[in-house]
């Protein structure tokens, strides 16, 4: 994301236009940090800290507005609570993982077949001493198990390689119905760069656990969008600041789909859930 485009970002987000002064300032810091440092370590949300170098993205947009994804990581932060199991399916340098974990207190297991990214999630789950919360699993999930050609040094944008991708590895793929753990999930998040139809297909038997009760996905097609009704859930829009689910799309623009099953239970979770404090903010 080009200097102009980021300050467009932060200013444009509902934290940063609530404190456009605090939001610049952090930015700024962080462009003169990052050039001097390998990583930088940021004093985060409630005493988690948040590791990160130049050109993650996805992280540095939290070091700036507080969540980079507004709604979608408010609902984690008001969703979660001690003892719940997340799936954070794509986890990149665990910036959901350590939400959930190191700010909610729930277990976590995070799928991350990069080996890079992995290596950084690692790391941040280490930075927060949440090892014991935190299963990590270094494959990728589908609709089959095998193997499975992955990108390489693409960040937030890593994901099942197709024809034209040059650079590329081969990791092993699983389905979710083959991890038996998984089907005490409360909440699922799915970013996998446009697989998510696949990572659905091989997760049936998740679906039909009565522990789900959200599933969030970057991207669906119709066919997993169906699947998904069949199980009960519905498409959803959250508004953070009244702790309420819509029908009809909100102010704010999500970059996520959220379905939620059960409707009169998440909102009854969210709303008993503490406020969370985010810099200046407080949601």
């Amino acid at each position: 994301m080009q200097p102009l485009d980021t300050l467009s970002f932060i200013l444009q987000h509902p934290l940063g236009r609530q404190h456009p002064v605090a939001t610049l300032r952090r930015f700024a810091r962080w462009q003169i940090l990052s050039r001097f440092r390998e990583e930088v370590i940021i004093d985060w949300i409630e005493g988690a800290t948040l590791g990160a170098r130049r050109g993650m993205t996805g992280a540095t947009g939290n070091i700036y507005c507080g969540i980079h994804e507004f709604a979608e990581m408010a609902f984690l932060l008001h969703l979660l609570r001690p003892g719940d199991l997340f799936l954070d399916i794509g986890a990149n340098v665990g910036s959901y993982t350590i939400l959930a974990s190191k700010v909610c207190g729930s277990r976590s297991i995070a799928f991350e077949p990069d080996p890079l990214s992995a290596s950084s999630l690692r790391r941040n789950i280490a930075l927060n001493t949440i090892e014991h919360l935190v299963k990590v699993e270094e494959f990728a999930l589908g609709a089959r198990s095998g193997e499975v050609a992955f990108t390489v040094g693409c960040d937030t944008m890593n994901r099942v390689a197709s024809a034209e991708d040059q650079n590329s590895q081969l990791v092993k793929i699983k389905r979710l119905d083959d991890i038996p753990e998984v089907n005490s999930a409360v909440y699922a998040k799915l970013d996998v760069e446009g697989f998510e139809d696949e990572v659905i297909m091989g997760g049936i038997n998740l679906l039909s656990s009565p522990n789900l009760i959200a599933i969030q996905c970057e991207s669906h097609g119709e066919t997993a969008t169906a699947v998904l009704n069949d199980n009960g859930f519905e498409e959803f829009f959250y508004d953070p600041f009244s702790r309420s689910l819509s029908k009809q799309p909100l102010s704010f623009e999500p970059t996520n789909t959220l379905f939620v099953r059960d409707p009169e239970q998440v909102i009854l979770r969210v709303r008993e859930s503490p406020q969370r404090t985010i810099y200046e903010s407080v949601i």
